[in-house]
């Protein structure tokens, strides 16, 4: 009986010790290989040694500040062009945008202030012929002794009041623009000056007031000098004096920089903008730069300020910002975001940023950025 309960107990133990191997195979622990998990904007490279770097560098760098602006034009050559006449137009000689020369006509108004003008003229003279005759008899008849003294005087007095109504009657038909030595009732408006006619306000057939000229027929403007006038804001106004040196870059012509002076720097802020009317001279003697042209303007001020700098071949752009490469260890870049504040004549480019003086960037970002993009795939 004992020896039948030993052998039950060893067959137990048997299968007891059969099942524990079998779990035990099924259940096999199989080491897995560990990842490095990179943060957004990190890389690692194979091979880094072949990409080119550069150390971040800091110079004192004159303080730029950007603005905003239009092309105007000069208004020390812009004359406003109206009629000291009323009347109706009945030709009209230019249109807006038109070079005109000085003395060219403009356009033609009937005008009854002029023919009015004439017929008080013609008047005159009519009144000084018969006075200049009055004047001859008495003349003669004083140098025979038949005529007073104070008759004659009063004769002369009457000749010289006719004379100065004569003269008068003349300014004023001159003053509407006619001739007194040909008469007519057309009002011949001509350019005061030679330039470009940038505003028009009259049509043909349109009626001419001689009281209110207000708006004037026409504005020409001397275009061989322009204004960019900009809006400096509030905050910025310290660091722009008259005499600052300006980079002028238009809408219209990206690929070309224009360079010009602070001229003036309005004492008046616009209360809603918070800002000061900067107005710059450029000469513009081909004639590209025509007024209302959207223009920004970088004015570089006398005062240094240290700048941080790497070359322009280390920034990109992507995503309407700018970036560089900064190399953390042998391996691994980390990419970051720079504000670009203008480049110098050597070819660096000024930034402001997380960097600091000599961190090391890749001094190919384009290169860097396609090296790495073909390693992810």
């Amino acid at each position: 009986m004992k020896q039948r309960l030993l052998d039950s107990l060893s067959v137990f133990v048997l299968l007891l010790a059969i099942l524990f191997l079998t779990s035990c195979a099924d259940n096999k622990v199989v080491p897995t290989k560990t990842e490095v998990v990179l943060e957004p904007g990190t890389y690692e490279v194979q091979h880094a040694e072949i990409f080119k770097l550069v150390s971040v560098s800091m110079r004192n760098l004159p303080l730029v500040v950007s603005a905003n602006g239009t092309i105007a034009p000069d208004v020390n050559s812009t004359i406003h062009v109206t009629s000291q006449g009323s009347g109706r137009v009945v030709d009209l000689g230019v249109r807006l945008g038109d070079y005109v020369h000085k003395g060219q006509r403009l356009l033609s108004i009937y005008s009854a202030d002029l023919a009015g003008a004439f017929s008080d003229y013609q008047k005159a003279v009519a009144d000084e012929r018969i006075a200049k005759k009055a004047l001859d008899r008495a003349s003669l008849l004083y140098s025979r002794g038949a005529l007073a003294t104070k008759d004659l005087e009063q004769a002369q007095v009457v000749e010289e009041k006719a004379q100065v109504d004569v003269e008068n009657a003349a300014q004023h038909v001159r003053v509407l623009g006619g001739d007194p030595a040909h008469p007519s009732s057309m009002i011949e408006l001509r350019a005061p000056v030679s330039g470009t006619v940038v505003e028009q306000n009259i049509s043909g057939f349109e009626g001419v007031k001689s009281l209110d000229n207000s708006p004037n027929l026409f504005t020409i403007a001397d275009l061989s000098h322009v204004w960019v006038v900009c809006d400096v804001y509030e905050n910025d106004l310290g660091q722009v004096h008259v005499g600052d040196t300006a980079e002028i870059r238009l809408n219209a012509y990206p690929e070309r920089t224009y360079h010009g002076k602070v001229a003036n720097i309005s004492r008046v802020l616009d209360p809603t903008l918070r800002s000061a009317k900067v107005r710059i001279v450029l000469p513009n003697s081909d004639g590209s730069l025509r007024p209302g042209m959207y223009a920004v303007a970088r004015f570089r001020s006398q005062k240094l300020k240290p700048e941080l700098l790497v070359p322009s071949t280390a920034v990109m752009r992507l995503q309407d910002k700018d970036w560089v490469f900064r190399r953390e260890n042998p391996k691994r870049f980390r990419r970051i975001e720079i504000q670009t504040l203008g480049t110098t004549s050597d070819g660096w480019q000024a930034f402001a940023g997380t960097l600091n003086a000599g961190d090391e960037v890749v001094s190919d970002a384009l290169d860097f950025s396609t090296a790495v993009a073909e390693q992810g795939r």
